[in-house]
Order: structure tokens, then sequence, then C-alpha cells
């Protein structure tokens, strides 16, 4: 098992489908870190403290509830080859409703997720 992190990532939500690839996101955040745990089977991670910059978050967990995946993409800051910092996931679901504090009218989120497959290195 090996745990990766990253911090401050700005993350591109995609809505998965395999038979014709998104090209246009449905949202984009700002995280405090990504935090991403490999497994035999997929990976499991949580997206910490995060807000949106563009689009609408609160339609993953309703989406999700409909059995709907998604891909996430950011770049790793850490690694200065442009070439070699893409970081994505595939395959992405939320089993739970992301959790959100509200701060001078603000929405601060947490979530937690599972992917399938990803390229994280």
């Amino acid at each position: 098992m090996r745990v990766l992190e990253w911090k401050k990532p700005t993350v591109t939500f995609y809505h998965e489908r395999l038979d014709k690839p998104e090209t246009e996101p449905f949202a984009v955040i700002k995280a405090r870190k990504i935090v991403v745990e490999s497994e035999d089977d997929g990976f499991k991670g949580n997206i910490v403290d995060f807000f949106a910059l563009m689009g609408d978050v609160d339609q993953i967990s309703s989406f999700s509830a409909k059995g709907q995946r998604y891909v996430l993409c950011w770049f790793d800051d850490a690694e200065d080859d442009f070439g070699k910092s893409f970081r994505k996931l595939g395959g992405v679901t939320f089993p739970s409703e992301l959790s959100f504090t509200t701060r001078d009218e603000k929405r601060t989120y947490n979530a937690s997720f599972q992917a399938r497959r990803g390229k994280l290195s």
C-alpha cells in the first residue's frame, strides 16, 4: 500500500464517458490537499478543504447516487517536467455525500472517494 499527497492542487472534474470522453469539465476546484492510497483493486482517498472555482460541485452527490463516475485531473507542482506532472484518476465515485462548512456565505467542502484506475506518477 502506498499513500500519496498533493498540496494545494487545482482539480478538474469530468463526467466519465468511455464511449465518447468528455472534453469540457463540469467543475474545477481548489483544495488544501488530496490524499490517495493505492489498493489492490484501485485507489481510495480524500479531497480536503476545497471550494469551487468553476461549476457546481453540489451535483457530485446527486449524480453519484445514480452511479455516475468521474475523471479527476490535476498537475503535480512538485514535478519540474511539465510532461511528467499530469495526474489523473478514472472511475471515481463518491460513496457518501460531500460535507461542507459555511463561513461568510462561502462553502468549504470535504469528500472521500474511490477510483478504479489512475496515473499518479
